[in-house]
């Protein structure tokens, strides 16, 4: 698989997920075909289903090179943090390929969640639980999350965003009839029924136990509640920036590639 998951936790603050890119090239794919607005098509990769080929559109093409481009005298973070927006959307349909999964963003720095998961339970049609990502490809990590992350956490926590919460869930829920969306919604507003999942790029100072231990700080001040509301996932990347531009480098020629081959 293109991504492994190694299981962290600290006690009952918070658990998650340790990510290990396994394939550059097949990543590489993947992101390709996202940016080319592909995405259906890399969750049935994900899922091992059977589909058809897909033909992107030729005019496609420039906006992927949008996407995985910066522009000139600029710098590369909002191209980075949509990067590993779609790395933390592929991982989630990796270790979630039952949930329904808000698409990834088509734009630069776009408004809204970074991630939206909704979990099923499949016997009693029923959602079981939200969980809203924030996934951050960053030179800062713990400023990162202690200026940021947890801001946003908390907002969430005290129901100031619950317009825009519901609101995409219940496009998500748009593509499952079956569900009752009434219902949903009220479990959305149900505060223990949503998790959080913050997803962040480290480097060697919090690459180990008491690292991510000083990362994580404060978690579950921000959101109470049992251990499976927070979850606290990692990607360990040496030099942060010069491997998100191998990534995008790889990742353009894959989508010329793909446009080459369908005209």
């Amino acid at each position: 698989m293109v991504i492994s998951f190694r299981s962290i936790k600290n006690g009952e603050r918070w658990a998650g997920f340790d990510w290990s890119i396994d394939n550059e090239d097949e990543l590489a794919e993947l992101v390709a075909s996202v940016a080319l607005g592909q995405y259906r098509h890399v969750e049935h990769v994900l899922a091992e289903t059977d589909f058809a080929e897909v033909v992107p559109v030729p005019t496609a093409l420039e906006g992927a090179r949008q996407l995985l481009s910066v522009p000139k005298c600029s710098e590369p973070y909002h191209r980075d943090g949509w990067l590993f927006q779609v790395i933390g959307w592929i991982a989630a349909h990796i270790q979630n390929e039952a949930s329904l999964i808000a698409p990834p963003h088509m734009q630069h720095a776009e408004k809204g969640f970074d991630g939206l998961q909704v979990q099923i339970d499949h016997e009693s049609q029923t959602v079981r639980k939200v969980v809203i990502c924030e996934e951050k490809a960053t030179i800062n990590p713990r400023k990162t999350i202690r200026d940021q992350v947890w801001k946003e956490f908390s907002d969430l926590e005290s129901g100031t965003r619950d317009n825009l919460l519901t609101a995409e869930v219940s496009t998500l829920l748009i593509t499952r009839p079956e569900l009752d969306p009434d219902q949903a919604v009220k479990e959305v507003l149900w505060s223990q029924a949503r998790a959080y999942r913050v997803a962040i790029t480290v480097d060697n100072s919090h690459n180990d136990a008491n690292g991510r231990k000083r990362l994580f700080k404060g978690y579950s001040t921000v959101v109470s509640g049992s251990v499976s509301r927070r979850c606290a996932d990692t990607l360990y990347v040496a030099e942060l920036r010069s491997w998100m531009e191998r990534i995008a480098k790889k990742a353009l020629k894959a989508a010329e590639r793909m446009a080459v081959a369908d005209v």
